[in-house]
């Protein structure tokens, strides 16, 4: 489903130059959970920004199916991402001044051809277990819960492609399991996952971990389930 082709990821600041990513290959396939792990650096948020195409690389192909997203343009580029990808955010990103199913309905802005959008959004907040918070605003809500809605918010359109930044880096131990129990359903569900982590347990729920060091892709381990 995806296919990255030598992908580089350089920074320029005045007089510094910084190489984020180096000669990256990387294939992901449909219904795979792919986490990603580096030990420190930016290398893996690049390359999960690079996926989500809001960050173009310095150099290099990325393929999607068989679309070449280097030929898309900024308005078609979010077009796309709105339609084909799912995005869950270590700090959650919900707006405080809409309910949680305004803030799931979100996730669907981009789809024209959403159907019944109610139905939609009751069905995606059921799938997480948040539909008794519909009505309440973000801070009523634990950080658990919270997640939870933005969850809901990634899959309400059946995206394509979910990627997790950092999905649990704000939780404690048992909402981070809860929130890692969703995923591993969406995945055994049939969704494809691509998921950053800093934690070695929940990289090895997934079907496939990714080690990185200094931008670059150094192992590629697939997981007993």
């Amino acid at each position: 489903m995806i296919r990255l082709e030598s992908i580089q990821r350089c920074y320029v600041s005045e007089d510094v130059e910084t190489t984020a990513l180096l000669d990256i290959d990387l294939t992901v396939e449909a219904g795979e959970f792919v986490a990603v792990m580096e030990p420190s650096g930016c290398g893996k948020s690049t390359l999960l920004n690079t996926l989500g195409t809001v960050d173009r690389p310095t150099a290099g192909r990325y393929w999607f199916g068989e679309r070449d997203l280097a030929t898309l343009d900024e308005k078609a580029l979010a077009a796309f991402r709105g339609k084909t990808l799912g995005f869950v955010f270590q700090s959650f990103n919900l707006i405080d001044e809409l309910t949680i199913e305004e803030n799931v309905a979100l996730g669907l802005a981009y789809r024209q051809d959403a159907g019944d959008r109610r139905a939609r959004v009751s069905a995606a907040m059921d799938k997480v277990g948040i539909a008794h918070r519909a009505r309440h605003f973000p801070h009523q809500l634990s950080g658990g819960q919270q997640q939870r809605a933005a969850i809901a918010r990634a899959i309400v359109g059946d995206p394509m492609l979910i990627l997790a930044d950092e999905p649990t880096g704000n939780l404690d131990t048992a909402n981070g399991e809860q929130v890692m129990d969703i995923l591993v359903g969406l995945n055994n569900g049939g969704a494809t996952i691509v998921m950053v982590t800093h934690s070695p347990s929940h990289a090895d729920v997934a079907k496939r971990r990714i080690d990185m060091l200094d931008g670059r892709i150094v192992a590629s381990t697939a997981l007993a389930i």
